[in-house]
């Protein structure tokens, strides 16, 4: 059985995201994240561009989930108010992704991925002692005093 190139890019990629992921940071892990919300927002918003209802769905809720991936790693006693802000955030993307869902609105996906850009670029910035860090037990006991 032959397959097609986009079958065996996509397989590709899933083995090498998986490979990348086994092996991350917890602050890579994260990244990572927020990168494939982005690049799912993407595809989704050239579903709508194309009419293409089946792919603009399958993406959004993709960017859904790992946005309930990202909610679900908060954690609300360690991170206080920085969680606590984390987790609106999360919920608002979520909510407007779900109403670019339904209305097939370009400007909602792009105002989550304006969202998750400022946060992704503000999560760039974190020091590299903290980036490498295996806990944040370890980032904590690594970071300059």
């Amino acid at each position: 059985m032959m397959m097609n190139n986009k079958g065996s890019s996509a397989s590709k990629y899933s083995e090498a995201s998986g490979s990348e992921a086994h092996f991350a940071t917890p602050h890579r892990l994260v990244r990572m994240l927020m990168e494939g919300v982005l690049d799912k927002i993407a595809v989704a918003k050239g579903a709508i561009e194309r009419h293409d209802v089946e792919l603009r769905q399958r993406n959004i809720t993709w960017a859904v989930s790992i946005i309930d991936a990202l909610r679900s790693s908060l954690d609300f006693e360690k991170g206080g108010e920085i969680a606590a802000n984390l987790e609106s955030l999360y919920s608002y993307s979520n909510h407007r992704l779900m109403e670019a869902n339904i209305s097939d609105d370009v400007t909602k996906l792009d105002e989550v991925t304006d969202l998750i850009r400022e946060l992704k670029r503000g999560w760039d910035t974190i020091p590299d002692e903290i980036k490498q860090a295996s806990s944040i037990e370890e980032a904590v006991t690594s970071s300059p005093k």
